[in-house]
């Protein structure tokens, strides 16, 4: 009996994004599953997908969870071997879920991948949210194949291979469902933002693997729910970020990097007031006030979270903006 496959759009008022890319979506995923879990949007969203889709599975969520809460609750009603994690604003080519679970069924450790993530808007071109596979450097500062801060590569083939990375992206997150619930599915209290990357932290940690899949495409919009200048997005980054290395690294490296850390967030927080963004600014303050009121709510991880060979032991800081690394290929993983 073939392994069953979920694809899993959770919605947030964004019923443009579900009128242009889903009948795309369903086209291109048979015989497999689409389902739409509502995050109680506000706008015509329900009504629309009942007009027009009304044999489609949609699970209706009572308030709004954020990403991580809303998948947690969607898919304790969602019984399948595979789940795919689409966000309402990505165009999906044929064939691209097959060759994901191929590579995750033949290696049984491999419990999340993504496939190659382009931009919707550049075709030619990686996106920002995954691009060919997600690393971290020792201070926590993600990045990808294709993708450094906000410097994007052309995809010239360069990343059509498949490899073992840090973390998947949330945009296009396929998981099996058994490890999904085992590890505790995503952290609720993130909301939103990075919580991808705790969940894959987290897999590692307990001896699993993430991958990246180069023979399957999408195509993201980005910036769908929150754009990039919201504060809010600015405050969910930054607090989530301390979360993730509190959770995820032991205490003794968790010490070792927290001055850097702090110092180079109060950098980030004058770059804002100097470019007349006080709200952002203010933003990063209250992430940092958060983060102590919540680290009590969690215990670090006794092993060494950073003992990954997916981990850049370097600054992705200094070699960007200092040595002038602009691509993955310049970093010498």
């Amino acid at each position: 009996m073939a392994d069953s496959v979920a694809v899993v759009i959770l919605n947030y008022n964004g019923r443009n994004y579900l009128e242009k890319f889903l009948p795309i979506v369903i086209q291109n995923s048979i015989p497999h599953e689409v389902i739409v879990a509502d995050n109680a949007s506000t706008d015509d969203s329900i009504d629309f997908l009942k007009e027009n889709y009304p044999d489609l599975r949609l699970v209706e969520i009572s308030k709004n969870l954020g990403y991580a809460g809303g998948y947690n609750e969607a898919l304790k009603k969602i019984k399948s071997d595979f789940y795919v994690l689409l966000n309402s604003d990505v165009e999906t080519t044929p064939h691209w879920i097959d060759p994901v679970i191929s590579l995750m069924k033949k290696n049984e450790k491999i419990v999340a991948c993504q496939p190659k993530i382009k931009s919707f808007h550049h075709k030619d071109y990686f996106e920002y949210a995954g691009a060919a596979g997600g690393f971290i450097d020792y201070l926590g500062y993600p990045f990808c194949r294709g993708r450094i801060f906000s410097n994007l590569e052309q995809d010239q083939g360069q990343y059509d291979d498949s490899i073992p990375v840090f973390w998947a992206t949330g945009a296009c997150l396929f998981v099996k469902s058994q490890a999904f619930h085992e590890l505790g599915g995503l952290d609720d209290k993130f909301f939103a933002h990075m919580e991808e990357i705790d969940f894959c932290w987290r897999a590692k940690n307990h001896g699993y693997q993430i991958y990246y899949c180069g023979e399957s495409t999408v195509y993201h919009v980005g910036g769908g729910t929150l754009k990039a200048e919201s504060p809010f997005k600015t405050y969910l980054n930054f607090r989530n970020n301390w979360l993730l290395l509190f959770k995820n690294l032991s205490i003794e490296e968790f010490k070792a990097i927290k001055k850097r850390r702090k110092r180079l967030d109060l950098l980030a927080a004058i770059q804002f007031m100097a470019k007349g963004k006080k709200a952002n600014a203010n933003a990063i303050l209250k992430a940092h006030r958060d983060f102590k009121k919540m680290k009590d709510d969690y215990k670090s991880n006794p092993s060494n979270g950073l003992d990954h060979p997916e981990v850049f032991k370097k600054s992705i800081i200094n070699q960007f903006f200092v040595k002038g690394k602009r691509i993955f290929s310049g970093l010498n993983m």
